[in-house]
């Protein structure tokens, strides 16, 4: 299958860079349920599959800093869902991306909760009085708070990009089978006509 060319790049990328079914299977935090990873249908590209396994890997990749591979995948299982794809699009969070994420994420939280209108002055003193620490928790809760939203949010807007995405290529497919199923016709009737 190395050698397999489909007809576009992303196709190509993908059955390169992702890792194949017995390698999954192999992996010991996989072990347990691997016989589950073997199943031809989660290994599957089809209308359905790609864009739960797209939403399931961001959800993924927002909700857990480390393993979130692992993580969707485990989620992929029960919900049918394509699992190479689920693990790829894990990596729209990955080292060189977090310190972004960590910022939007921050504010995101803060905008969701409008924490600098709802703490007021009276509480920006008492977390200064306070110390360093009740700072470091205020912004690791909003930035945690924003994850979420973003997982949520990331994770729906993925699904239906997916399936647009999905149906878009599909029908762009449909319409060049059908421009070369008349084009045939058409020489054939020349054929016979002459």
């Amino acid at each position: 299958m190395s050698g397999f060319k489909s007809k576009t790049f992303l196709a190509d990328f993908i059955r390169k860079h992702m890792p194949t079914r017995e390698e999954m299977a192999k992996n010991r935090f996989l072990k347990p349920i691997a016989h589950r990873f073997l199943s031809p249908e989660l290994w599957r590209f089809t209308r359905r599959s790609v864009p739960r396994g797209v939403a399931l890997g961001l959800f993924a990749a927002f909700i857990v800093p480390l393993g979130q591979i692992f993580l969707a995948a485990f989620m992929a299982l029960p919900a049918r869902a394509n699992v190479p794809l689920a693990a790829l699009v894990t990596f729209v969070t990955n080292p060189f991306t977090l310190p972004f994420w960590l910022v939007f994420a921050n504010q995101t939280g803060r905008f969701v909760l409008n924490i600098d209108a709802a703490v007021g002055t009276g509480a920006g003193q008492l977390a200064e009085d306070s110390g360093a620490l009740a700072r470091w928790l205020e912004l690791g809760g909003v930035t945690a708070f924003g994850f979420l939203v973003l997982a949520i949010v990331t994770s729906a807007v993925g699904y239906l990009a997916a399936s647009f995405a999905w149906r878009f290529v599909v029908a762009r497919k449909r319409e060049r089978r059908l421009v070369r199923m008349e084009n045939r016709l058409d020489d054939r009737l020349e054929d016979k006509g002459e």
